[in-house]
């Protein structure tokens, strides 16, 4: 195990730990910089982090921070949030044609809820679903551990009947992706692949950087040649140029594909790609629940750990 790798184990066990996220809650200047990373609490925080993204031609999808609800109570408040969001950007002209969409879990919205938590999940999603449909615009299914991939995949199936612009997430770190990759790499499927952000065993996921990186390559090269839509959700240097290089490859317009890029994390590049003609959405999270969400992104690239780092040293 390589350094980066130590890195990556470590922060995952950071991000189920009360103590040090009381210790980061607690400290003023890390609250202020997490704000480089998570806008704010409220709807109207997002809302205005989606419109300073318009303004350079970026797109926003946006995430209601939360997940493994066991609460129908928190379940009902995670769906309201995202209906009252949906209309506060069709109020705002920031709706249409997919300009700012949603990213759901299912997990947020009462999937391991006892009973019938699968059915109340879906039928939440649902809700939201027809909300963006008319707001103009479109939802993500995210992907959390592997125990949910297989009932993401069945939700997501079952929306797609009624909602065929549902968007999936596949992670690069899992060994199952490429065949998920197959599956999804039709036409009109809309697919985030990602490298992926949880503590798994090594018997369902990679363990290695370098193999985690090889194989979203392998899933991007059936993604680029398939008749979906791939998004592509990296800051590596590497992995973009290589996603320019295969859209080329296979021909394809700009409007065929995006990339996809986190709130606060090399939003200089965001830009440089929107400017060259590229699609770029940029991953909006927002609400209490931020402690978790910034842990694992730390975790999921090393140089994620730096850019906070470096925020706290000027803030200092």
């Amino acid at each position: 195990m390589d350094a980066s790798d130590l890195l990556r184990n470590t922060l995952l066990q950071l991000s189920k730990s009360g103590q040090v996220r009381s210790a980061i809650e607690k400290a003023p200047v890390s609250r202020s910089v997490v704000r480089r990373f998570v806008p704010g609490d409220a709807t109207r925080d997002a809302v205005a982090a989606v419109a300073e993204l318009r303004a350079t031609n970026r797109l926003a999808t946006i995430d209601y921070l939360g997940e493994d609800t066991t609460d129908l109570t928190q379940a009902i408040r995670t769906r309201d949030h995202y209906l009252e969001l949906l209309k506060a950007l069709a109020d705002a002209d920031l709706s249409q044609h997919g300009m700012g969409e949603v990213s759901l879990k299912l997990s947020a919205l009462g999937q391991y809820l006892p009973g019938d938590g699968h059915k109340i999940a879906l039928d939440h999603a649902r809700e939201i679903c027809q909300a963006a449909a008319n707001a103009g615009t479109t939802v993500t299914l995210d992907m959390e551990d592997h125990t949910t991939t297989d009932a993401t995949l069945e939700s997501l199936r079952e929306l797609r009947q009624d909602f065929p612009w549902v968007g999936a997430v596949i992670q690069s770190y899992l060994r199952r992706s490429e065949a998920d990759c197959r599956d999804l790499a039709h036409e009109g499927s809309r697919v985030r692949l990602c490298k992926g952000a949880y503590k798994e065993p090594e018997s369902v996921a990679h363990q290695s950087s370098a193999d985690v990186d090889q194989n979203y390559v392998r899933c991007l090269k059936i993604l680029m040649a398939g008749d979906g839509y791939p998004m592509v959700a990296s800051h590596d240097p590497r992995l973009i140029e290589i996603a320019g290089a295969l859209a080329a490859h296979h021909e394809r317009d700009a409007s065929s594909f995006e990339y996809q890029m986190l709130y606060g994390i090399r939003p200089e590049e965001q830009k440089r790609i929107a400017d060259r003609g590229d699609q770029v959405r940029v991953y909006i999270p927002y609400g209490e629940q931020w402690y978790g969400y910034l842990m694992r992104r730390m975790a999921e690239r090393p140089a994620n750990t730096m850019f906070f780092l470096r925020g706290l040293a000027s803030r200092n």
